[in-house]
């Protein structure tokens, strides 16, 4: 198989590269890695892929709209979404959006192989909390006890973590290579759609909602 990796962090890249070839069958797979969306998609235009694991969290173009990019370009090519983000606050987005199955990078070691088999025998890969997920979100419209964070952009979620973590605006600017304009808009934006005043509201939004 040839995978395109794409995480912005060199040392996760090389740890799925690990666990994947230590995998008799996968030994002799092939690997290039993207650290951005636009390396990646360089990437995708000139080679032929197997399959794509893919961090949501990029500088520039969050992972969730190079997902679409793919999906729209290249729909028969599978996209394993790996993320350090809970499966409750992405999972749901990232399969409506064309991924093939979500996983966090702390179940890697121990789910990444089971997840690439069951993407290459059924195309899919639902880990059991995503069924849950999905159950409860076919079998109510929304999952139960919907939240008012499930109404913000991915964009304006990453936003708004980087914010609970104390993250500054500057800061914040630069790590999502967006204009420091950008990033006050969005702050606007998710703020009113929670119904919270400043930043330390925001905060304490997150931590009593595990976003953080």
């Amino acid at each position: 198989m040839r995978f395109l990796i794409i995480d912005d962090h060199p040392v996760i890249r090389k740890g799925l590269i690990y666990v994947i070839i230590n995998e008799p069958e996968y030994a002799d797979s092939q690997f290039d890695e993207a650290e951005s969306a636009a390396e990646a998609f360089n990437l995708l235009h000139a080679n032929h892929y197997d399959m794509v694991l893919l961090d949501i969290s990029l500088p520039g173009r969050s992972g969730l709209e190079v997902l679409m990019h793919i999906h729209q370009e290249h729909p028969e090519l599978p996209v394993l979404v790996i993320s350090i983000h809970a499966e409750s606050l992405y999972a749901i987005r990232a399969l409506k959006k064309g991924a093939a199955g979500y996983i966090t990078k702390t179940a890697a070691v121990h789910n990444l192989i089971t997840a690439i088999r069951s993407i290459r025998s059924t195309g899919k890969y639902i880990s059991p909390n995503v069924s849950l997920l999905l159950a409860a979100e076919i079998g109510n419209g929304r999952r139960p006890h919907a939240t008012p964070h499930e109404l913000l952009s991915n964009r304006e979620m990453e936003v708004a973590r980087l914010i609970a973590f104390g993250v500054s605006t500057k800061e914040i600017s630069g790590k999502l290579c967006l204009s420091i304009k950008t990033i006050n808009t969005h702050r606007s934006r998710l703020l009113a759609k929670l119904g919270l005043k400043n930043s330390i509201e925001l905060a304490i939004y997150c931590m009593n909602n595990k976003l953080t």
